[in-house]
């Protein structure tokens, strides 16, 4: 069971700058993953050619199940605001997405708390900036019947700012907790292996460096999992696109 987690960029490649549906859909084709997190997911937008690319993940992966979680709708610069789940079809999106070739028992979006007065945030800075309005962040969760049983699999996308994504992570880590059973959180999660680690109680199934993807220096992108073998191989898989790489993990198959 391939286990994948990987932050699109919305499909953009740094290398040209450009969004490329045919070189998304064949990067994650080659991921070849059974259980696929996607992170930065566009949907209707000009940038990305209108494309909904979580359809385009599903088909190129043959993923039978799969849903995306709008955490943004609108276009960016011009009606960018928090989804509410009411929006009109066809509206312009951008989120998080989980696909799957296994059948899924039960699918559900979680909406994370977002921070309700400015945040200092220092990203590269000798001083803090203010950061007054970050964007809005969602999980989705699903109960997936693997060859290893039924695994409950969150995904999400944090915020960079610290402190408010280990409010958010704490969230999804306490519904997580909630269900007896098998579970993997995977995502970009905008913090280190061990903040990851101590508030989800969850082990790294892969432990690797994985932004930014032209000279990796840290690990923001994890799976993390209880009650599965930790025997699996992890991996650090550069692609065509993206500033990150896309994080992967091989489990053992149990009839081996």
């Amino acid at each position: 069971m391939r286990i994948a987690t990987f932050n699109i960029l919305h499909g953009r490649s740094p290398a040209d700058d450009r969004v490329d549906v045919d070189r998304f859909a064949t990067a994650v084709r080659g991921l070849n993953a059974d259980v696929l997190g996607l992170q930065e997911v566009d949907r209707g937008q000009p940038r990305s050619l209108g494309a909904d690319l979580t359809q385009v993940a599903a088909d190129a992966m043959g993923a039978a199940e799969y849903r995306f979680a709008a955490a943004l709708a609108g276009t960016p610069g011009l009606t960018w605001r928090a989804a509410t789940g009411r929006e009109q079809p066809g509206m312009a999106a951008y989120g998080i997405a989980l696909l799957s070739r296994y059948p899924v028992l039960h699918w559900q979006v979680l909406k994370l708390p977002a921070p309700k007065v400015p945040v200092p945030a220092w990203r590269g800075r000798l001083r803090p900036q203010l950061v007054r309005d970050d964007e809005a962040r969602v999980a989705v969760l699903a109960t997936v019947q693997t060859p290893l049983g039924d695994v409950l699999i969150a995904t999400t996308h944090l915020s960079f700012l610290p402190g408010w994504n280990a409010v958010q992570l704490t969230r999804v880590a306490r519904r997580v907790a909630a269900r007896v059973g098998p579970a993997i959180v995977l995502g970009d999660l905008n913090m280190g292996p061990g903040l990851a680690r101590r508030l989800t109680r969850l082990e790294p199934l892969a432990t690797q460096l994985t932004f930014p993807a032209h000279a990796p220096e840290r690990q923001i992108d994890h799976i993390l999992a209880r009650g599965l073998p930790r025997t699996g191989r992890g991996e650090a898989v550069r692609l065509a696109l993206s500033d990150h790489l896309a994080l992967v993990v091989d489990l053992p198959d149990p009839d081996r």
